[in-house]
């Protein structure tokens, strides 16, 4: 083992295809949908799929300007980097600060309904005992943790097979539902206008909730590091995860909002793909929704480890955090003191979720933190692509528009959002959501005073940086020629 002056990760492992399983991965359509759907449904009541639609243009907004950054920056800090050498360093610090932070909450808020889904295969009854889902669902944790630990095709390998099953088995329920006779609600088109919000602050609550939803797909940028051509195809397989997701998460909440009451999916809570299974399919039906929800859980547990231990191999490596965070695996070329840490970290948490109260009440307060930490360093994200790239942003329309407007846009949403849903979000929420991001002022402070280069940046530019390298510095034919077997591409 040893501390990289360099990179340390291995290149070329990942494809375009592989890339884009990541993205539609981390964003956990399955499991989102089951976690989120009764909490936004109890936020926006019927405008679900409005909250989700109006989210998701601003958020392509910041699917953009990551990819803008990624074509100038790989880095497997993704916006740490970015945001620290536009913006400020110390804004770049939070940023991969409450990353790292939403992620380890994560662990706890992935597992614990990983583990409740498993009890409830065998018998429902077991389910409801937060402690035992507690433990099984760290079981699934220590699984994944193991498989990140092996390496990046050891990962991908394991989301080709966990998430093409939960894609088929969703799409086979979306075509049921299209198909389905008894309905609980009619459609309705104002489900998808502004009619249902409660005022700005109802609209800003499920816009919050709604960015949990997507929320993952920059894992993408994260392994920039490990991808072939990452300059392109990170930003690539982004844009088609979100698109992808999008198309899903529409379409099963336009679904629960026609086939199950507001008293059932009150009542449903987590285990509203269940029910909503058991409705269009009896039987059967909800113990398949329940397996694409479990599959869906573990594999972002897995993308999710892959966002935060890069985050912090990029902090060890830039001595912003201890440097033993940078410190690869001689075999696996992973960051295996970063997942050491993160696994630890998570297990204490464990312990204190099996203490507390319903998996119900732990999810709710989780999505709501997690949901203002991704508010917060998307919008530093959509603001650092528009200072990268000011010097050509009139140089043509196609750059104003996709490289300043577009991006500005999604970042002004995502912090309007993120103060806007300040007053409507419970006391643990806040402790959780804005006490994670001020612990980090400390290592900051602390790194920041030892002198870490890392706080005199040098400034990222577009222009410079494109006139430099070209647009995407393909690798040479025998590069590509050695890597070819490493990636599962098209």
């Amino acid at each position: 083992m040893r501390t990289t002056t360099g990179r340390g990760l291995q290149p070329n492992v990942l494809g375009t295809f592989d890339t884009i399983v990541m993205a539609v991965a981390g964003s956990a359509p399955a499991y989102s949908l089951a976690a989120t759907t009764a909490v936004l449904f109890g936020a926006v009541g019927l405008a679900g799929p409005a909250a989700l639609l109006y989210c998701a243009i601003p958020m392509l907004g910041i699917v953009l300007a990551y990819a803008r950054l990624g074509r100038i920056d790989v880095n497997a800090g993704a916006g740490y980097s970015w945001v620290g050498r536009t913006l400020h360093p110390f804004l770049g610090f939070l940023s991969g600060w409450a990353l790292v932070v939403s992620a380890t909450v994560f662990m706890v808020a992935g597992s614990l309904p990983a583990g409740a889904m498993t009890l409830s295969l065998f018998d429902p009854e077991l389910a409801k005992s937060t402690p035992l889902a507690a433990a099984v669902g760290a079981g699934w944790f220590l699984m994944m943790l193991l498989v990140v630990l092996g390496g990046a095709r050891l990962t991908v390998r394991a989301q080709l097979l966990m998430s093409g099953v939960e894609i088929v088995i969703l799409l086979v329920f979306v075509l049921a539902a299209l198909a389905h006779r008894g309905h609980a609600t009619a459609f309705d088109w104002s489900w998808l206008g502004f009619g249902h919000f409660d005022g700005s602050a109802g609209f800003a609550s499920g816009a919050l909730i709604a960015a949990f939803y997507y929320w993952g797909w920059d894992v993408t940028s994260n392994l920039s590091e490990e991808t072939r051509d990452s300059r392109r195809t990170a930003g690539l397989a982004a844009l088609v995860g979100v698109g992808v997701v999008f198309l899903l998460f529409e379409a099963f909440t336009v679904a629960v909002n026609v086939l199950l009451s507001a008293g059932q999916i009150e009542a449903a809570g987590a285990n509203v793909l269940s029910v909503l299974g058991q409705a269009i399919w009896p039987g059967a039906g909800g113990k398949l929704l329940v397996l694409a929800v479990l599959l869906s859980t573990v594999a972002t547990l897995e993308t999710t480890l892959i966002q935060v231990t890069r985050s912090l191999f990029a902090m060890g490596r830039d001595r912003t955090m201890p440097a033993a965070l940078g410190t690869v695996h001689r075999r696996w070329n992973t960051p295996w003191v970063a997942i050491a840490a993160v696994g630890g970290a998570a297990l204490l948490m464990f312990g204190a979720a099996a203490a507390a109260g319903s998996v119900g009440r732990i999810l709710s307060d989780a999505v709501s933190a997690i949901g203002l930490q991704i508010a917060f360093y998307y919008g530093l994200a959509g603001i650092a692509a528009v200072v990268a790239y000011k010097s050509v942003l009139l140089t043509s329309v196609r750059n104003f528009l996709l490289g300043g407007v577009w991006p500005l846009f999604g970042s002004a949403f995502m912090l309007w959002a993120f103060v806007e849903s300040l007053g409507e979000l419970t006391t643990t929420a806040l402790v959780i959501g804005l006490g994670g991001l001020l612990v980090g002022v400390v290592p900051m402070i602390v790194y920041w005073r030892k002198g870490s280069a890392y706080y005199r940046p040098s400034r990222l530019d577009a222009a410079r940086a494109l006139a430099a390298a070209g647009p995407f510095a393909p690798a040479t034919p025998r590069a590509r020629r050695a890597d070819e077997s490493l990636a599962t591409d098209f």
